[in-house]
């Protein structure tokens, strides 16, 4: 009986330290400041780009909203979509007969997690999840600006392409607290043959986006301007053959912690029917070759 009661304890122990390394084994997993988990196990860069290839998601990475408020007249999923650096939405909307399925891509405002802003759109964090998608207003109707991306700075500085005006970018910050009406930025900015994919840091100190120019190196590049003391936008600098090709480069923009910039290599490529089709290869590069460009202007 006593050999009995010890081989119990003895497998109790075992029992409590396997649940305790389980837990421990999660928690290190789920834990973000670990340097090993802050780039969902990819090994960064350094100052020579190279090509990212995310890893295949499967239905575990597939997240329902709160589902004690589940509307069925409007549900999100959550999921890992091709980028785990961007968070990726679908939304079932019931159309009557059937439901209506929409993918978007969100943009975290650098000083406030509990939003997510999508071209003319925006998501909020609530007590109860996330909120069903709301406009930003009239300042930015969908019928008005052909926003294909939507850039924010800590400051609440919104910064967008419009590709029903001749893909020119525009800016709008918020004085003495009020949103003021989008205004284009210079010409050394919206110049070329079309000017998109705009991305503004979140201290406001520089500006990148795509642009397919004479001076070029292929049918689009990567441009950065810096913010000046006065406050205006330094001169366009082509950010060089290591970001940029003879293909399309564009879509840069920063990790959230700032360290490393992400952007998007395409090129046309012909299938076998002889039709034609574009693939798109992401890149990301140590952030420091951002201040390396700082010094040539």
């Amino acid at each position: 009986m006593k050999n009995l009661i010890i081989k119990f304890s003895v497998l109790v122990f075992c029992a409590f330290l396997s649940a305790c390394k389980t837990e421990k084994s999660e928690t290190k997993k789920n834990d973000y400041s670990i340097e090993e988990n802050l780039y969902f196990g990819y090994k960064p860069p350094g100052l020579t780009p190279e090509i990212f290839v995310p890893k295949k998601s499967t239905s575990e990475d597939w997240k329902l909203g709160n589902k004690d408020s589940l509307d069925m007249q409007e549900f999100y999923f959550t999921y890992s979509g091709n980028d785990p650096f961007e968070d990726q939405v679908v939304v079932y909307r019931n159309e009557g007969s059937y439901y209506r399925v929409n993918k978007y891509s969100f943009k975290h405002n650098p000083s406030d997690s509990n939003i997510l802003y999508s071209r003319w759109n925006y998501i909020e964090r609530t007590d109860s999840g996330w909120s069903k998608i709301k406009s930003l207003g009239s300042m930015f109707d969908r019928e008005d600006w052909g926003i294909m991306v939507m850039s924010v700075s800590s400051k609440g500085t919104m910064v967008f392409d419009d590709y029903k005006s001749n893909d020119e970018i525009r800016i709008s910050r918020i004085i003495d607290g009020k949103r003021e009406e989008p205004k284009l930025l210079g010409k050394h900015i919206n110049t070329g043959k079309w000017t998109a994919h705009p991305f503004i840091a979140p201290d406001e100190s520089f500006l990148i986006w795509g642009s397919e120019r004479d001076d070029g190196y292929g049918m689009s590049d990567n441009y950065i301007s810096f913010q000046q003391q006065d406050g205006s936008w330094g001169p366009a600098i082509n950010m060089g053959e290591k970001i940029n090709s003879e293909l399309v480069e564009n879509g840069a923009r920063l990790t959230l912690d700032g360290k490393y910039l992400l952007f998007s290599r395409s090129e046309e490529k012909e299938s076998e029917n002889g039709s034609t089709y574009w693939e798109s290869t992401k890149y990301w590069v140590d952030s420091k070759i951002i201040e390396n460009l700082r010094l040539q202007q």
